[in-house]
């Protein structure tokens, strides 16, 4: 008899270690011709090849890094973009969200609410099915019959309420002149994701089943590499001297320099 597949993905604030089990059922393989059971094929573990894959990660992050770092330095002091309007209001945002998350209760349903949004969200872009919706202070999750990686860490990326930001003025535009209020958005875009980033750092810790299912240290570097693209887009965006084919050249100087690191240390040997 067929069965759909159905899959939770969980938040959990406070975990209660009687709820989330997985259960695996073992299902004997029937006798061949001869009467000897069939041998089971060699299996590989998805978790170790998603492990190796997350190595060969390390150094994209790191070059990435170094591209992202020389850029932002070189906008900073050479162009200065602190002393652009669009960085000091992002700051201001960004800065008067910080205050509040370490100042203030912090709004735990809020979060839970964008974190459980993004699962359903991707599930739908990923031409899947969301029938459970749930949300509470001491968690949530959605069920769906379809998951993947990119589905249960694009909460951790994905700054979803600084994208509501930019939709909904961008919706605005159509109707009235929204220009006036630019300075607003650059300091709601700092708030929404600092927002993101601050309680990314504070679940992570929290032995979420969103990373212990796809492996942790896989699920660590997919989402500071995918971060750091997206802070990455956000620097180019707010710098008028610096463009993508820029930042694109930056980058594959940096991938070349690594690549003649790697041949002058295969040579020694």
């Amino acid at each position: 008899m067929a069965a759909t597949k159905r899959r939770s993905t969980n938040t959990r604030v406070r975990r209660n270690p009687k709820r989330d089990r997985k259960i695996v059922r073992n299902i004997a393989r029937a006798p061949n011709a001869f009467g000897v059971p069939a041998s089971n094929p060699l299996m590989v573990p998805t978790r170790w090849v998603k492990f190796i894959f997350a190595l060969f990660l390390v150094p994209v992050c790191a070059i990435l890094s170094q591209t992202f770092f020389t850029v932002f330095a070189r906008a900073t002091v050479t162009q200065r973009l602190w002393a652009g309007e669009e960085f000091w209001f992002f700051s201001l945002g960004a800065l008067l969200w910080l205050i509040a998350f370490l100042g203030l209760p912090r709004p735990i349903v809020l979060y839970v609410f964008g974190h459980e949004l993004t699962h359903a969200l991707w599930v739908l872009l990923m031409g899947g099915r969301v029938s459970r919706f749930r949300v509470g202070r001491d968690g949530g999750h959605v069920v769906t019959n379809k998951n993947n990686f990119w589905i249960a860490l694009a909460p951790y990326f994905f700054p979803l309420y600084s994208v509501l930001a930019i939709a909904t003025y961008g919706v605005l535009g159509l109707f009235v002149n929204v220009q006036p209020y630019g300075r607003l958005l650059y300091a709601v875009i700092g708030a929404t994701w600092a927002f993101h980033f601050t309680f990314t750092c504070w679940m992570i810790p929290k032995n979420q089943t969103d990373l212990s299912d796809q492996g942790t240290f896989f699920s660590l570097v997919v989402i500071y590499l995918m971060n750091l693209l997206l802070l990455s887009v956000m620097l180019v965006l707010a710098s008028p001297e610096i463009s993508f084919a820029d930042f694109g050249a930056d980058l594959l100087t940096n991938l070349g320099n690594f690549a003649q690191w790697v041949a002058d240390l295969l040579n020694r040997r």
